[in-house]
């Protein structure tokens, strides 16, 4: 079996409740080698929530997940993985570090034991990447705009991981940024890199990425980008009368 047969996130008939309320339930799908996959749903719909149970923050009340062939709770292969939590400052605004210390930390859990020369080379590649390098010296509580967010993509690129998983990395980012970000994403994933994106835009997930994965507590569809012109698919995601602001798609 290739490489790209191989699944790097395998879920089987996960359920997660919280309290007696079910927040996800019946989600079964397959991520390979290469995929690069837009997570898309209202708010409340699970979508961070099913990325906490994929890198094992999180633990399914039923079901199973796999990462790299392996439950994430025991999972070790962290420098494979690349990980950018949704709002990472929100709940600390004083962290203490700078942008180049961020970005260093990600080299901490290596198991490749990169040498002290790759790791600044690959630490400068992350840095132009995510438009950062000119504020690597700046504290958090000096950022501003979508600085804290481009800091921590950066420091997810910086190990090269094989998969990506991003929940809302454009987050506070000014619209240049943001097409420059999905025109690096772009470049990861044609030299071999697996994405998977968090993002509340229609568009953008249409126009960038390869497959579609759309939750309302169930999974209602995954598959190509195309899907999300029907509006049976739209209106099962966010609610039949909802209006949706879809260029590409007529409601």
């Amino acid at each position: 079996m290739s490489l790209a047969d191989t699944p790097l996130i395998t879920a089987r008939d996960i359920h997660f409740r919280h309290g007696e309320e079910f927040v996800l339930s019946e989600i079964s799908f397959q991520i390979f080698s290469g995929d690069y996959v837009g997570v898309l749903g209202a708010n409340g719909s699970g979508k961070t929530t099913l990325i906490k149970l994929i890198v094992g923050l999180l633990e399914p009340t039923q079901g199973d997940i796999q990462l790299f062939g392996d439950n994430p709770r025991v999972f070790r292969g962290w420098d494979q993985v690349g990980y950018v939590p949704q709002h990472v400052f929100k709940n600390d605004q004083n962290f203490p570090a700078t942008v180049e210390e961020i970005v260093a930390s990600g080299f901490g859990r290596d198991e490749r034991r990169l040498s002290s020369t790759d790791q600044l080379v690959f630490m400068e590649q992350a840095l132009n990447s995510a438009r950062v390098k000119h504020v690597r010296h700046r504290r958090n509580a000096e950022l501003s705009g979508g600085e804290p967010q481009r800091a921590f993509n950066a420091r997810a690129l910086a190990t090269r991981p094989q998969l990506l998983i991003l929940d809302e990395p454009t987050t506070g980012i000014d619209r240049t940024s943001e097409r420059e970000f999905y025109a690096l994403l772009k470049q990861l994933n044609d030299a071999g890199m697996t994405i998977l994106l968090i993002s509340h835009d229609l568009d953008a997930i249409a126009r960038e990425v390869k497959q579609v994965m759309c939750l309302n507590r169930t999974l209602v569809y995954f598959g190509a980008p195309e899907g999300l012109r029907h509006s049976k698919t739209l209106d099962t995601m966010y609610g039949d009368g909802k209006q949706v602001l879809f260029h590409g798609h007529e409601h």
